[in-house]
């Protein structure tokens, strides 16, 4: 009877111990995507990624990986090596947040995807990224502030964003709609005030733009957090497994 109970006992430290030790190991989001998410230098430039803001919006439980890099589209990051970087970092449980969408839109050869080879770009890397047992999440890319006659217009994204949605639908992966969640953040601010979150900037403030910029693509500080703000509410409001606990919003 002492045997058993004694048993029975360390079965349940052993337990208890493996589930401390599951919970103090980070979970890591990796973030494949542009310029628009990559990390900048904050002593060379204003300008900032969202990704780059995002670990200000988890606990110390996330680890944020940021695998951004600017100019890249699915068709180049794929062909670079970039993604099979990823691909051997991943481990069982971690997310995989894949933005794309703007450089696929670029008429440059080494960039453009049409519509079937982004959407087959998009589905190998979630493939991939399954089969290492991680899980990928789909993002849209964020608006473009192209504003005429004080109406927001953002025609150059065409149909990537919405393929993006299709395929998260199809497939029943999570998916984080940030071109309507900063597109309803611009109209809601105005054209003018929303120059602040993009790299609207005059001579003599950016190092790398020393003469100004009317950027309405890339993002200066408001903007990343803006938009690294909407990802986490988004993974918070999804309740997606493992990280949605850990979400802070200050």
């Amino acid at each position: 009877m002492k045997l058993r109970i004694i048993i029975t006992s360390a079965i349940a430290v052993i337990l208890a111990i493996s589930c401390i030790q599951q919970k103090s190991q980070k979970v890591n989001i990796f973030i494949c995507g542009d310029s628009t998410a990559q990390s900048y230098n904050p002593s060379k430039t204003v300008m900032r990624g969202w990704a780059q803001m995002l670990p200000e919006y988890f606990d110390k439980n996330v680890n944020i990986i940021n695998k951004a890099k600017a100019g890249r589209s699915t068709k180049s990051y794929l062909a670079e090596g970039r993604w099979q970087e990823v691909l051997d970092s991943i481990k069982p449980n971690d997310y995989v947040i894949i933005q794309f969408g703007h450089n696929d839109a670029s008429t440059k050869p080494e960039r453009h995807a049409s519509y079937p080879d982004y959407k087959s770009n998009l589905l190998k890397m979630i493939k991939e990224a399954k089969a290492k047992q991680a899980r990928p999440i789909l993002a849209t890319s964020i608006v473009m502030r192209t504003f005429k006659d004080n109406a927001l217009i953002d025609d150059r994204l065409k149909g990537y964003p919405a393929i993006t949605r299709q395929l998260a639908d199809s497939l029943n992966i999570p998916l984080i709609d940030t071109w309507l969640k900063s597109r309803d953040l611009v109209i809601m601010m105005g054209d003018e005030p929303s120059k602040e979150l993009y790299m609207w900037i005059p001579a003599g403030v950016d190092s790398i733009r020393p003469d100004g910029s009317q950027d309405d693509t890339h993002l200066q500080a408001p903007g990343a957090h803006a938009i690294a703000k909407i990802v986490a509410k988004e993974i918070k409001k999804q309740n997606l497994k493992d990280i949605a606990e850990y979400v802070v919003i200050p």
